[in-house]
């Protein structure tokens, strides 16, 4: 019986001695994309051909960096370059990824001057450009 009362007893007080959990029931909310929150982006991804120098790859990307101060529809803008483990790149280094409030936003940057010249600029460096974009959910 003492055997019986020790063992349940440590049991006990290791049971008290673990910290505790509350469950809570978590609360399922569904987001409606409104005209405040939606937000349409531009995703552009370069491969660079293999004799293009790191002087002229940054000078495409400085470039790209200043587009919104140029194009003021440009609501947000970021880069950086791939480091997945995977090696599903296919060669593609940089990505870029541009913010609009609206497809009439988009629709001012995609023919806007400094743009199109930006654009013209990449010939000599670029191999390949994959652009996707999608409404952000």
């Amino acid at each position: 019986m003492k055997n019986t009362l020790l063992v349940l007893s440590i049991a006990f007080l290791g049971m008290a001695c673990q910290p505790q959990t509350e469950t809570k029931e978590e609360e399922v909310t569904e987001t409606v994309m409104t005209e405040d929150t939606a937000k349409l982006r531009h995703v552009v991804m370069f491969k660079f051909k293999d004799d293009a120098s790191k002087e002229a790859v940054d000078a495409v990307v400085a470039s790209f960096e200043n587009l919104p101060n140029e194009i003021p529809e440009i609501k947000g803008f970021e880069w950086g370059t791939n480091n997945s483990p995977e090696g599903l790149d296919e060669g593609f280094t940089h990505i870029f990824t541009l913010t609009f409030d609206s497809e009439e936003g988009r629709a001012v940057y995609l023919p806007h001057p400094a743009h199109k010249a930006f654009g013209e600029g990449l010939g000599p460096v670029l191999d390949k450009v994959m652009v996707l974009d999608y409404w952000k959910k």
